[in-house]
């Protein structure tokens, strides 16, 4: 791919991929290999830190380029944002649920308070398409394309919403850049294209470090990611579990859509429950080219069936350390709580 939005030598710093690296890292502002329209603009509107960096957000990664150029005054943090969803034993929706109804579980400690509770149907979205454009998904490229277009013609509201598209073999390439403009969308899954390797986790990495965990905020949003590939990795700098690490930094939901076509579960298959459940969202096997759409619809339709709660853990220290997250639903049977798995905790 030509124009891609990340070169390899500015990966992320990684455990894995500073293993491998012998050069030091450029910071992404940097890079060189950004050449095209979408990439210069994905520079000018890409913000240094979000405006309201809560607990899970933080990373412990060190001084990023943005910081070394300023000096940032940190404000402590003590609550923790989660978003989740509710269904019951049929795999229906629950949205009439009240604060009283759930408990949170931190580290396997009931939390010290549940500072805020909301039903959020219609908490502005950003969100994130990543398209596998290897070679292995070829056979029904066209389709997907289709598919995704619809769902952000759907999705994103003007002036409310935001969404991006990253295509991605190799190297991830931002084809659009954050809008709320569906016809700038459809253009940019209209100019992806198939061919070469698959660098998944990298992409992954990348669309929630670079573009959602930068992205501004005004106020609580939800962050989520819609993945479209066969979850074959063969070219990533970091691994998978490094990619569901930064998800869970960034707060973003991963929804991924398999385009195995093959009619029984890939390793690949596995790979993207794993990350979507890692991150509280939901996995889709269509193993028919027409239940795509429908894949589509669903991540649609739970996108404005969700609640969101913020609390303050019972022991919270700024150490860096991964949280688990455990909601759970009360005096009610049947009810299946999903969100993303825990969070990690500033570092001092």
């Amino acid at each position: 791919m030509s124009g891609s939005g990340l070169a390899q030598d500015n990966l992320p710093a990684a455990p894995s991929a500073t293993r491998e690296q012998r050069k030091p890292q450029s910071p992404p502002a940097a890079d060189p290999a950004k050449t095209d329209n979408s990439a210069q603009q994905e520079q000018s509107n890409v913000a240094p830190k979000p405006a309201d960096v809560s607990a899970a957000s933080r990373t412990s990664s060190g001084p990023t380029a943005d910081e070394d150029a300023a000096t940032t005054i940190r404000v402590p943090v003590n609550e923790v944002n989660v978003i989740f969803t509710v269904t019951d034993k049929h795999g229906r929706y629950v949205k009439n649920l009240k604060k009283s109804d759930f408990n949170v579980v931190d580290d396997s400690k009931p939390a010290a308070e549940i500072r805020s509770f909301h039903n959020e149907t219609d908490l502005p979205l950003q969100v994130g398409l990543l398209v596998d454009a290897s070679n292995s998904v070829r056979d029904r490229f066209k389709f997907e394309q289709e598919s995704a277009i619809e769902f952000l013609n759907q999705t994103v509201r003007p002036r409310y919403d935001r969404a991006f598209v990253v295509g991605f073999d190799v190297t991830p390439e931002v084809t659009q850049d954050f809008t709320d403009n569906t016809e700038a969308l459809s253009r940019g899954v209209r100019a992806l294209k198939p061919g070469g390797g698959t660098a998944m986790y990298d992409a992954l990495y990348f669309a929630c470090r670079d573009k959602l965990l930068k992205a501004q905020r005004g106020g609580p949003t939800r962050r989520a990611i819609i993945l479209l590939s066969d979850g074959d990795d063969n070219q990533s700098h970091v691994t998978r579990e490094e990619s569901i690490d930064m998800a869970q930094r960034a707060e973003v939901i991963v929804y991924t859509i398999s385009t195995n076509i093959t009619g029984t579960r890939a390793r690949g298959d596995k790979v993207l429950e794993r990350i979507a459940d890692a991150t509280g969202g939901r996995a889709f096997f269509p193993f028919q080219i027409t239940d795509v759409a429908n894949a589509f619809i669903e991540i649609q339709d739970e996108l404005r069936s969700q609640y969101a709660l913020s609390y303050k853990p019972a022991d919270f220290h700024t150490d860096g350390r991964y949280h688990t997250i455990e909601i759970l639903a009360q005096n009610h049977k049947g009810l299946r709580v999903r969100s993303r798995r825990g969070y990690y905790a500033p570092a001092q």
